[in-house]
């Protein structure tokens, strides 16, 4: 099949879902989630699997420093490649469909091109990413930072894991995925991530394919309250310096506040300690994660955060220390690549619609290298980082479809 005669070509569904089967049988939950935690024996083996599959395609395989893993499908000219691809790690409890849905897509987008006998003009290259989660290890999209070079692999290395037993660099070396390869080093025209929404605009609105123009902005923040334990029988609230209460003032602000501005906040890790049903708590760690699409407001929401904070403090005679965990603005994606996404999604058949993406990916991180979206597809109520995460297979075939076909259109510029 040439070039010009690709407008009925689809991928082999079942083979996609084939392999999608067998890799989430690592890590494995009950109840039909899985947790593959980056660099963990978990994530080795589902990485020895993609590379196993890539071997036996007789395909080209390149690891750079930080463990990113990159197949390459040749084109017929060594112009800069156009890229596809997402992750394979998850979070502690996570669904089948989060981050390999955009790894085994890319690759079986491979396979169907090269048993149609189809050779791009421009190379093309899937990539699954180190770290995506920043569960282990952050932060969170680590892999694709590295990419585009915000951080170096060294500074990188002596990042400690979130239990402080382990440091990144001696993980990857362990896994046996440090490769040799300088991350960003071979030159990308367009990115293109396909992922489950984790969102339920497009089921509420029986949509099939949505065309991302922009990703929210992120900031991760971790304070820690310091109070004074004290006998919660004997010491009279006046005088009570209590971390709990501050801890619980601020979450409910938290969740106020970002609602308030049409963002979202959400405290995610509360640790009380003494932690005793009968002791004033002494100290609080807690964690904020703040998000907004407009960079001016996620600024404000952190500042009115930190400043409610202060206040409660003065007022209980506590105070906080805070650590900067994680800072992403919000990043606008290529509104020619969003167009394209609709238009092949069109083409079709298939229904669509622009929409901004309220999680983090790799593909925000893209976005400084070259031309970049994402095309979504439904998630059932909604629901992602559980072990409930679930997308029709007719809507995972329709999403990798209309990527095969966005990405022929690239591959040809």
């Amino acid at each position: 099949m040439g070039m010009n005669d690709v407008s009925k070509l689809q991928i082999n569904f079942k083979r996609f879902k084939k392999r999608l089967d067998e890799l989430n049988k690592i890590g494995a939950m009950n109840g039909g989630g899985v947790c593959r935690l980056a660099l963990s024996d978990e994530d080795k083996a589902a990485r020895n699997l993609l590379k196993k599959w890539v071997q036996e395609l007789g395909l080209q395989l390149e690891v750079d420093q930080i463990g990113n893993m990159f197949i390459t499908l040749p084109g017929q000219t060594d112009a800069p490649c156009v890229m596809t691809g997402s992750h394979l790690d998850t979070v502690g409890t996570g669904g089948l469909f989060d981050g390999p849905l955009g790894v085994l897509g890319g690759l079986e987008i491979i396979e169907t091109l090269r048993e149609n006998d189809i050779q791009p003009k421009r190379p093309l290259k899937v990539a699954s990413f180190t770290n995506e989660e920043g569960v282990r290890f952050t932060p969170d999209m680590m892999g694709s930072l590295a990419f585009k070079k915000a951080n170096t692999p060294k500074e990188l290395y002596d990042i400690e894991s979130v239990d402080g037993k382990v440091k990144l660099g001696e993980e990857l070396e362990r896994i046996g995925y440090k490769g040799e390869m300088e991350p960003g080093d071979f030159p990308v025209s367009h990115f293109v991530e396909i992922h489950i929404e984790q969102g339920p605009i497009l089921e509420n609105e029986e949509i099939d394919i949505g065309a991302v123009t922009k990703v929210q902005g992120i900031f991760w923040t971790e304070y820690q309250i310091l109070g004074r334990a004290a006998h919660a029988g004997t010491t009279p609230i006046p005088l009570r310096n209590d971390a709990g209460l501050v801890a619980a003032q601020l979450t409910a602000f938290v969740r106020e506040k970002a609602e308030a501005l049409g963002g979202a906040g959400t405290v995610g890790i509360t640790e009380v300690s003494p932690n005793l049903i009968n002791v004033v708590p002494e100290k609080v760690r807690l964690t904020t994660d703040l998000r907004h699409p407009e960079k001016e407001t996620l600024h404000e929401l952190q500042n009115t955060v930190d400043q409610k904070l202060k206040e409660l403090c003065d007022t209980e005679g506590t105070r906080f220390e805070r650590k900067e965990l994680v800072r992403f603005e919000p990043v606008d994606f290529s509104p020619e690549v969003a167009d394209l996404i609709e238009k092949q999604a069109e083409t079709l058949g298939y229904s669509s619609r622009k929409m901004i993406s309220g999680a983090g990916h790799d593909a925000q991180m893209m976005a400084a290298v070259c031309p970049t979206s994402m095309i979504f597809v439904p998630s059932v109520d909604g629901i992602s980082h559980n072990i409930e995460e679930f997308t029709k297979d007719e809507d995972l075939e329709r999403g990798i479809n209309t990527l095969l076909h966005v990405l022929l259109v690239l591959l040809e510029r």
